[in-house]
């Protein structure tokens, strides 16, 4: 069952609670079908159209649950433009949360191959990005690009251990009313820019909880509700010249990674201190 067509704006998506066909994700994402390279790239550029390295990863065991692409204005661009899978293996797909392979590629030179280790909450239909910079996987257009992709992913793969037990230490962690505060105003300043005014929501409105299940003053919790209410929206507040606004979702894919990940080292490094 299709659970989303697309995110206006930024990108256009679809995410589903079985794996992905082939139509679904031409559907929404045609540049992971591209036929060859942009004309902008040069002979040294090896072409691999990402439904290739798709499928390889479909015969280790993998499976796409979500795809999108970036919306560009240049048609011209359009079959070639940066997207995003995300990926389950065969033995991560149960749970109260879900282990996902975030792979970004392009085939306009504006990204390499990349795969971050990535994690879905079933109960609000959320996605989130997991872990430093410096984990981050990326194979160039040269050389044995399938291959590279492949080893890649099991290598995403094995770091989920590590992403559990920090999961399963953020949900022992209690945090009192003033630390989700902090946490929050932290997240706050992850998002807007202070120098360009104040921002149009509290940190009393990113720490509501959007369903009982979420009302919990642990780490985990907190920083459920906080990453929820900044990536999806839908907040009433003030704009900087004092009108009444409403929060938009996050919809780039550039925009969502980066926030999605800033907002989980924020997690862990108040994590730490906590410890």
């Amino acid at each position: 069952m299709q659970l989303a067509s697309r995110f206006a704006r930024g990108s256009f998506a679809t995410r589903s609670e079985r794996p992905l066909s082939n139509d679904e994700i031409r559907a929404v994402a045609p540049s992971i079908f591209a036929g060859a390279a942009h004309e902008s790239r040069s002979a040294r550029y090896t072409y691999i159209p990402t439904i290739d390295v798709l499928d390889g990863l479909r015969r280790e065991g993998f499976a796409p649950f979500m795809a999108c692409q970036t919306r560009v204005r240049d048609d011209g661009k359009r079959d070639h433009t940066k997207h995003m899978l995300r990926l389950r293996h065969a033995d991560q797909i149960t749970g109260k949360e879900a282990n996902e392979i975030v792979l970004l590629n392009s085939h306009d030179g504006t990204s390499s191959y990349q795969m971050l280790a990535g994690m879905f909450r079933f109960v609000c239909q959320n996605g989130m990005v997991c872990g430093e910079v410096t984990s981050d996987i990326r194979v160039r257009h040269n050389g044995n690009i399938v291959g590279e992709v492949i080893e890649g992913a099991f290598k995403v793969l094995d770091s989920f251990e590590s992403i559990t037990h920090q999961r399963e230490a953020m949900q022992g962690i209690a945090l009192n009313p003033g630390e989700q505060s902090a946490f929050a105003h932290a997240a706050l300043h992850l998002k807007y820019d202070e120098e360009e005014g104040a921002a149009p929501v509290t940190e009393q409105q990113l720490l509501a909880a959007r369903r009982f299940e979420d009302r919990r003053d642990d780490m985990w919790g907190t920083f459920n509700r906080v990453q929820e209410n900044l990536l999806k929206g839908g907040l009433r507040g003030r704009n900087r010249a004092g009108r009444p606004t409403t929060t938009r979702q996050v919809n780039g894919i550039d925009q969502s990674v980066k926030l999605n990940r800033a907002l989980w080292i924020l997690a862990e490094e108040m994590r730490k201190l906590k410890c």
